[in-house]
């Protein structure tokens, strides 16, 4: 009950208010992106022919199949990670965020995620049809097509993206100076290899979940402790 019209104090602690901060150990969701997401593309890479012309080889094989299936699994939880982190280097950014980079930072991460997904779910196609008819595997020109769509959703389209992120994020924390310098350095690199060498080795794809990594650390080591 309230006597003289007194307000309780946790009723005055909410009206006064404090913005919700999203603790600094969420950033561990930039280590679980980047291993979840090195971890897919190394069974992709390693599971599937390089030579689209042998692109249906790999559908015949039981365990070729098994080992995409898992990295295709990995894939939505990878994504999940990378919009906890997104949210992470918002909330570290705080007051300081500039409309125009954060539009092209948050445009880009989530294009990045959407792009990442319908690569997962061509591939995924394939590989449901092939085990629902081991005896039937699709045709060359559907194998052909769906190879061609995959790669070039996640080469051409999504690591491009992943650039324009890197760029956009080493833009905001160099104005803001949010983390260590050295790692400016590295995220321009890594978006400028994504831009012009990922059509000539897909390996170069892991560069991007490296450098989210080393930037997660980053994060949690410049957070104090902080929970």
């Amino acid at each position: 009950m309230i006597h003289g019209g007194s307000i309780p104090a946790r009723q005055d602690q909410l009206e006064a208010g404090s913005p919700l901060r999203t603790p600094r150990a969420a950033a561990a969701a930039g280590i679980a992106f980047a291993l979840l997401t090195a971890t897919s593309l190394i069974l992709l890479r390693l599971s599937t022919p390089a030579n689209p012309a042998n692109a249906g080889q790999w559908l015949s094989d039981s365990g070729r199949r098994k080992a995409v299936s898992v990295a295709l699994n990995l894939i939505p939880f990878a994504g999940i990670a990378f919009l906890w982190f997104i949210g992470v280097l918002r909330d570290r950014i705080g007051q300081r965020e500039d409309r125009f980079f954060a539009t092209v930072f948050l445009g880009s991460g989530l294009l990045f995620v959407g792009m990442f997904f319908c690569a997962a779910a061509l591939a995924g196609g394939l590989i449901s049809t092939a085990a629902a008819h081991p005896k039937a595997l699709p045709g060359s020109d559907i194998l052909a097509l769906g190879r061609g769509a995959t790669t070039i959703l996640l080469n051409v389209y999504s690591m491009r993206m992943a650039a324009v992120f890197t760029i956009t994020t080493v833009t905001i924390a160099r104005r803001t100076e949010i983390i260590s310098r050295w790692l400016w350095g590295a995220g321009l690199v890594t978006a400028l290899v994504l831009l012009v060498a990922v059509s000539f080795s897909s390996w170069v794809e892991l560069l991007f979940p490296a450098w989210i990594l080393a930037l997660s650390i980053d994060i949690l080591a410049g957070s104090g402790g902080e929970a």
